[in-house]
């Protein structure tokens, strides 16, 4: 996982109120639980002190997404009087928590965010077809492409007057818009950077655009064969089927990698000590961290990313840090690595790295 879409979150100095709202209206009382729901999670806050012109500008968000009825769950983390970072989520929050800390607790947030693949669905037809892009901050675009509609666009029955000479016209047409269809589905691939492409649509319309894709699309195809529109729910649960696949498959990658790596004492290291070490040296490539949201492991930390310690004397004595401050570990290790542009696996508790609960992949050893 990216972490790059972190680093404006990381810029204020502290200290972080993070909140995960359960907004969900499933009842009669809908409204008026969802409002005691947050109402226990402001008391939360303020019992943990939080700032009150950081309080105010977390309840004025919840209080529009209730008053808007835009979602089930909602990530917040603010700080320094102004919500800093916020995001919907399609459902409640695995566990609703609100927390003030020296830095935001992002790692439930990044488990439940997962992987985000660039990906495409286009929808075709023997007229053109529709294209839905996602890139990997999730902005989408949507291109719609007209092919020629002029007669004859449909074979003509048996029998009728000229028939061979319109159906090979009706063909000569199909192939040129299915040509347009595919350019545009290679055009907006290679503008994402698309890892996903899923061709729906037409049967004719499909076989005609997947022999006119380039290879290096059509190595990240796949072909639903039924003809259902582009925002079909169909559609896309078999995208999400595709996508959370992709994940699983990146993070066995990852973690196969970082268990031959550690066999062979190469660009690998296992442990919270050792992972520590790594980040202040700016090694890490991939940080691993257990999906384990109530993790009791602790560092202290500078205002500086790489300001990483065991305890509060270390950092005195090796970082001249006058103020240390003390956190989760995982809240440390993921801003270290945000901050030197490496990725984040979150590996499933049942994942193949048994034992793991933090590791990294090296980008050089020392």
């Amino acid at each position: 996982m990216d972490l790059s879409f972190l680093k404006k979150l990381y810029q204020r100095p502290g200290p972080y109120a993070s909140v995960y709202a359960d907004l969900t209206r499933t009842t009669e009382d809908a409204s008026k639980a969802a409002e005691l729901r947050w109402r226990a999670l402001r008391a939360d806050l303020e019992g943990q002190h939080a700032p009150k012109a950081t309080l105010r500008a977390i309840e004025q968000t919840i209080v529009e997404e209730l008053a808007g009825r835009r979602s089930e769950g909602l990530v917040i983390f603010a700080a320094g009087g102004e919500v800093v970072h916020t995001e919907r989520l399609p459902g409640p929050p695995r566990a609703t928590r609100a927390r003030v800390a020296p830095l935001p607790h992002v790692v439930p947030y990044l488990a439940e965010r997962g992987e985000r693949f660039p990906h495409l669905v286009a929808v075709v037809d023997r007229r053109g077809g529709a294209i839905d892009c996602v890139g990997a901050d999730g902005t989408h675009r949507r291109i719609d492409v007209e092919g020629d509609e002029e007669y004859p666009i449909r074979k003509v029955k048996t029998g009728e007057w000229s028939q061979s000479r319109i159906q090979r016209a009706a063909e000569k047409v199909w192939k040129a818009n299915a040509k347009k269809v595919a350019h545009e589905i290679d055009r907006a691939a290679d503008r994402v950077h698309a890892e996903a492409v899923v061709i729906a649509g037409d049967t004719r319309a499909r076989t005609l655009v997947l022999e006119e894709v380039s290879d290096h699309v059509l190595e990240h195809t796949v072909e639903d064969d039924r003809n259902i529109g582009v925002s079909d729910p169909e559609l896309e649960a078999e995208l999400n089927r595709i996508l959370e696949l992709k994940t699983a498959e990146r993070v066995m990658a990852v973690a196969e990698r970082f268990d031959r790596e550690l066999a062979n004492g190469q660009r690998a290291v296992a442990g919270l000590p050792a992972t520590v070490e790594a980040v202040r040296n700016g090694q890490v490539e991939t940080l691993l961290l257990d999906d384990d949201p109530d993790s009791p492991a602790r560092l202290w930390v500078g205002p500086d990313p790489t300001q990483v310690a065991a305890s509060a004397s270390e950092l005195r004595e090796e970082f001249g840090v006058d103020d240390p401050r003390e956190d989760r570990a995982d809240a440390a290790l993921v801003r270290a690595v945000a901050a030197m542009d490496g990725d984040l696996v979150v590996v499933p508790s049942n994942g193949s790295t048994a034992g793991l609960h933090v590791g990294a992949v090296l980008r050089y050893t020392a």
